[in-house]
């Protein structure tokens, strides 16, 4: 006989494959706590081709509310996906899967979760929305740029080794978009607002290139979507050269919301407290 405990508790993941790595099991681990719920969020390894059984086994379910997708799975995500949304559905991938009336829904908190970093970490960083500059076309790219579209960027470039990944992109989000190489970086980035990296470029060990950030605008703000290590090299050129900066760590943090409060029931903030929290981790890795 199953414990009268075990069936009353909320249950939400986390899945991907690797999936070791994951800090979101701590994120929502504090807030449940913090709202003391009887409810649990666990990490899931899955590998690619077990993942559509594992979808069909989750709308089959009676225990779990719903779910966070990391990589490689959010384009298979939203493809199994009974009801995906508009950003979603644009985006092509879903990175919070959540049960309704017995149909899976998705959605992507990705771009959500970026600007809503910004906003919290830079106040008036999004003044003058003229010119952004994103480095990398590849999966990670693609919510930035419908994030900052939707906040009203007037140009968004997207800069990529291989600009036939980067004009997919422009042509998918709109003629505000442009596509371009790296080398076109310095020109780009005279009179810009804003810089993005997406790429894994400095990411643990690897290396990251020399950039210039002085033709920015003296209100620009540069900003990376790695945070491991919490300053990265991008970061660490911005600082030597004046300019206001912004860590990723907040990304996680903050896209971690809607979908804690769409399995729990309740809203978290992102406190310093879980900030903390999650550096200690970092550092202790």
């Amino acid at each position: 006989m199953r414990d009268s405990r075990e069936t009353s508790l909320t249950k939400a993941f986390v899945c991907g494959f690797p999936i070791k790595h994951s800090r979101s099991p701590i994120i929502h681990g504090y807030w449940l706590r913090q709202f003391g719920i009887d409810g649990t969020y666990e990490a899931v390894e899955v590998a690619p081709e077990k993942f559509a059984d594992f979808i069909g086994a989750l709308k089959r379910s009676e225990g779990f509310s719903g779910g966070n997708v990391t990589i490689p799975h959010k384009e298979r995500a939203f493809e199994l996906a009974d009801e995906p949304d508009e950003l979603a559905r644009e985006l092509g991938a879903a990175n919070t899967l959540y049960l309704e009336e017995g149909r899976l829904k998705a959605t992507n908190t990705d771009g959500y979760g970026f600007l809503a970093n910004l906003d919290d970490r830079v106040a008036g960083w999004d003044e003058r929305k003229d010119v952004a500059v994103i480095l990398g076309a590849g999966g990670a790219s693609r919510a930035i740029i419908q994030a900052v579209r939707n906040r009203g960027f007037r140009e968004i470039h997207v800069l990529n080794r291989t600009v036939a990944r980067a004009q997919e992109l422009a042509d998918r989000f709109g003629e505000r978009v442009h596509a371009g190489p790296i080398s076109a970086l310095a020109e780009r980035l005279s009179g810009a607002d804003l810089f993005v990296n997406t790429t894994s470029l400095g990411m643990d060990s690897n290396e990251a290139m020399e950039i210039d950030f002085s033709p920015m605008r003296e209100s620009g703000l540069v900003t990376d979507i790695v945070y491991v290590p919490l300053i990265t090299p991008f970061l660490k050129q911005a600082i030597g050269q004046g300019r206001k900066v912004a860590d990723g760590l907040g990304m996680l943090l903050h896209q971690a919301v809607p979908g804690f409060e769409k399995w729990f029931g309740q809203r978290p903030t992102v406190t310093d407290e879980l900030r903390a929290l999650i550096v200690a981790d970092l550092e202790r890795h």
